[in-house]
């Protein structure tokens, strides 16, 4: 998310005022909540892009999406671009503590969207170790190397329940703590890796608390600055944070594993000397450039025909 605004100036008061009245709006919007239809939904206008907001949970009083269509992730020696536009989606719904939500995930489960990222490089110069099986070494640098399949696709997806991701807009607008936290683990693919190569799982995700203010990463890494962006608020009420940048270099990645299948054992480490992984915190960096969406449920539930 491209956030251009300086986050080392205090939040104004228009900008307060603005996402308190959004924020208001949505969190007051639960006391007229009707029981949850479990009809298919179709919000229309400006709303449309909350499609698979979970409006079939009678507990949801916020619409959101972010659309990060730039920035990059660095996970040690490699640094991946996003070239491909990555949605998440969903809903907040209230946590009973004064002020907490819940994060809901999208209706139709698509929560975080599985986009594939080239990695520059790939596995381009990359021949087998001696020390695997000659059989191995044979078929990597048959179908690898000699027929050309070098590329490699790198996908983050999300790891473990949707409840698990946090949502923060206020702190995204001051410029102060966790706007969004992120548990995932990242799929590398193509046909020599298989289906199954990941860093990090459900159970042992990566979780990237991206901020809009500054980090403070334990060294190598030195601090980096994220920007909130600027506030709009549409005519029918949906609040838009675009031109913002969310960042993290403070947390640690796993090694790869499930990696050529059943020779994993013997591929598995060569995927860590390419990668540098596992790779400690400090030495990895996530920036998520883009626009986020928020809105009362019972305005999207008002504009369905």
């Amino acid at each position: 998310m491209r956030f251009s605004t300086d986050v080392r100036r205090p939040l104004g008061l228009r900008a307060r005022t603005m996402i308190t009245a959004v924020l208001a709006a949505c969190l007051g919007a639960l006391s007229f909540s009707s029981a949850a239809s479990a009809a298919p939904h179709s919000p229309t206008g400006e709303f449309a892009p909350f499609a698979d907001c979970p409006l079939n949970n009678a507990a949801v009083v916020t619409c959101i999406t972010s659309l990060s269509n730039g920035g990059s992730f660095t996970i040690g020696n490699k640094t991946v671009p996003l070239k491909n536009p990555v949605l998440l989606q969903g809903g907040l719904a209230l946590s009973g503590e004064p002020g907490g939500t819940i994060f809901v995930g999208a209706e139709d489960g698509n929560t975080l969207s599985k986009t594939p990222q080239p990695v520059p490089g790939g596995l381009l110069g990359v021949t087998a170790p001696t020390w695997w099986p000659l059989f191995l070494q044979e078929l990597f640098n048959e179908e690898v190397i000699n027929k050309g399949l070098t590329g490699v696709t790198a996908t983050v997806e999300l790891a473990g329940p949707a409840s698990n991701v946090k949502v923060s807009p206020f702190a995204i607008l001051g410029g102060v703590g966790t706007g969004l936290s992120l548990p995932v683990k990242i799929k590398l693919s193509n046909s020599f890796l298989g289906s199954n190569c990941y860093l990090g799982s459900n159970s042992s995700p990566i979780v990237i608390n991206f901020t809009s203010g500054t980090t403070s990463p334990p060294p190598p890494n030195t601090p980096i600055t994220g920007s909130p962006g600027t506030l709009t608020v549409g005519t029918g009420g949906v609040g838009t944070l675009s031109g913002g940048r969310l960042v993290n270099n403070s947390f640690a990645a796993p090694g790869a594993s499930g990696c050529g299948g059943l020779f994993s054992i013997f591929v598995d480490p060569l995927v860590n000397s390419i990668l540098g992984t596992p790779s400690a915190a400090g030495r990895n960096t996530a920036i998520l450039e883009g626009e986020m969406k928020l809105v009362s449920s019972e305005l999207v539930r008002a504009s369905e025909p």
